[in-house]
């Protein structure tokens, strides 16, 4: 279930400020996928890449045309794009580091401190002592070897989103763009000028890259 409950977490952890407003000033950067799959994600309210960073895959893959394949590309896209900007930052983001720091996090969480209550806290007696145990049960085993409905694995699978989060303030989720309310102005601006900018490095880059996108 780790990989159930990492779908609700932020593409990178622990980004620093700086970063976060460097990955917005640069919009949605050089190459990321198409015109048409860049304007579905400014409809869906992704302004720019620090808006993408900080959202998790399941924010991603409710936006139509974007599945698990374009997820990867874009925290690719995401990666090399931090490397530009933070030294180490490749080695310390990618995914397989990402996964090892979010495992130890769950290693660190009884199943008794998990948010559950004490019912199905005692169901979970043989799936483990920490979070970390929990997390590698997969739902087909947890159901008739537990006794659990699918009720209680959503619950589960939502404490240890929970267990996973870094230490910190709540990620924002952008909204959803409301098509029916006129943009502030600024955000107007900033938008033309993003589009504008993404047409430009269209016309710059090969014409080969939209197509195997």
């Amino acid at each position: 279930m780790f990989d159930e409950a990492g779908a609700g977490l932020p593409l990178f952890d622990d980004l620093p400020d700086g970063a976060v407003e460097r990955l917005a000033a640069g919009g949605f950067g050089r190459g990321l996928l198409t015109a048409s799959l860049r304007a579905r994600l400014r409809k869906a309210g992704f302004a720019d890449m620090a808006m993408l960073a900080l959202a998790s895959p399941a924010d991603l893959t409710a936006v139509r045309k974007i599945g698990p394949l374009r997820v990867e590309a874009i925290r690719a896209h995401l990666l090399g794009e931090l490397g530009r900007l933070l030294p180490g930052a490749r080695a310390f983001h990618d995914g397989d580091a990402t996964d090892r720091r979010r495992r130890d996090r769950l290693r660190a969480v009884p199943v008794a401190d998990l948010p559950l209550d004490a019912a199905l806290r005692e169901s979970l007696g043989r799936a483990g002592a920490t979070a970390a145990d929990l997390a590698a049960w997969r739902r087909i085993e947890c159901g008739p070897d537990l006794g659990l409905t699918g009720a209680d694995l959503d619950r589960i699978v939502a404490a240890l989103t929970l267990a996973l989060r870094p230490d910190g303030p709540p990620r924002a989720v952008p909204a959803a763009a409301d098509e029916t309310v006129p943009a502030d102005r600024a955000e107007r601006d900033r938008a033309a000028l993003l589009r504008e900018r993404d047409r430009e490095w269209d016309e710059a880059a090969p014409a080969e890259r939209d197509r195997g996108a």
